[in-house]
């Protein structure tokens, strides 16, 4: 599911990166059995994993649901969750999913923006909103992202810093913004332990710290590893994609089912939140 493939220096760690920056992470102190073990762990989850899903998700920018008319904007940033890598169409992307649900509820048509990129680490994000047109602005950006940096060892500081940045820039710009957090690396099923237990405390870390920055900086916040992550560690088979890593086309209607509550807030459709969605300056409601 939440892991993301390699953008260039990172292509070969693509899928199987949780279990090569555990190993990196184990430190100068640890037994050298140990690091054995989580090695020949990584090797073997390479293994299992390969890219049998390329690295290119389905395009669904367009204009959703036009005949609703009064259209909504909505711009997806961040990752291969992001972006929708593991769906076979495009109405099954992430952003395909939130576009067509937001239409629904908010009786109004979405034209959707996907600036994700597989592969994105929190300091890719910028680049991401620097490719955007100078004159667009969205009334709502869902950003989803941090199981790079999770498996690439970055700092949490350091992705909490690029992850605010983001967030600041569209909250200038006069959007409202919804992060969801670092899914919990703990369901990736094909990385053995005692790896997967070390991917999961690590990006439990980030999701943690992301919601305390994002929340400061005005940004809605959905939990991902709350209100989604239980189905795919309960239900594997059905909400990931063929590589076991990124999600299904039923893994993405669970996360952006569980996602839109916060969205439709965004845009003052809804004011009740459920378990795992926080507003900033009230803490949220779980």
């Amino acid at each position: 599911m939440w892991l993301k493939g390699g953008v260039e220096r990172h292509r070969h760690l693509g899928r199987t990166g949780t279990a090569l920056a555990v190993v990196g992470g184990i430190g100068a102190g640890a037994a050298y059995g140990a690091r054995g073990l989580l090695v020949r762990q990584a090797a073997q989850a390479r293994r299992a994993i390969g890219k049998p899903l390329g690295e290119e998700a389905p395009a669904g920018d367009r204009h959703w649901k036009k005949g609703y008319g009064d259209p909504v904007d909505l711009l997806v940033l961040g990752d291969s969750i992001a972006a929708g890598l593991g769906a076979e169409k495009a109405k099954h992307t992430l952003g395909g999913r939130l576009a067509r649900g937001t239409a629904r509820s908010a009786g109004r048509s979405v034209r959707l923006r996907t600036a994700a990129v597989v592969g994105s680490e929190s300091s890719m994000l910028a680049e991401q909103l620097a490719a955007l047109p100078a004159s667009y602005v969205p009334d709502v950006a869902v950003i989803v992202v941090g199981g790079n940096d999770v498996t690439h060892r970055v700092p949490v500081a350091e992705s909490v810093r690029h992850l605010v940045a983001a967030v600041d820039d569209l909250r200038a710009r006069g959007t409202e913004v919804v992060v969801g957090t670092c899914p919990d690396l703990g369901a990736l099923r094909p990385v053995p332990q005692p790896l997967r237990a070390l991917g999961s405390r690590a990006s439990r870390q980030l999701a943690a710290a992301q919601r305390v920055a994002a929340l400061e900086h005005g940004a809605r916040v959905v939990s991902l590893a709350h209100v989604v992550g239980p189905f795919f560690i309960t239900n594997p088979e059905e909400m990931f994609s063929l590589d076991r890593f990124h999600p299904s086309a039923h893994g993405y209607k669970r996360t952006a089912k569980a996602m839109l509550p916060s969205v439709l807030a965004a845009l003052g459709v809804v004011q009740d939140l459920p378990f795992g969605h926080h507003a900033p300056g009230v803490g949220g409601s779980g």
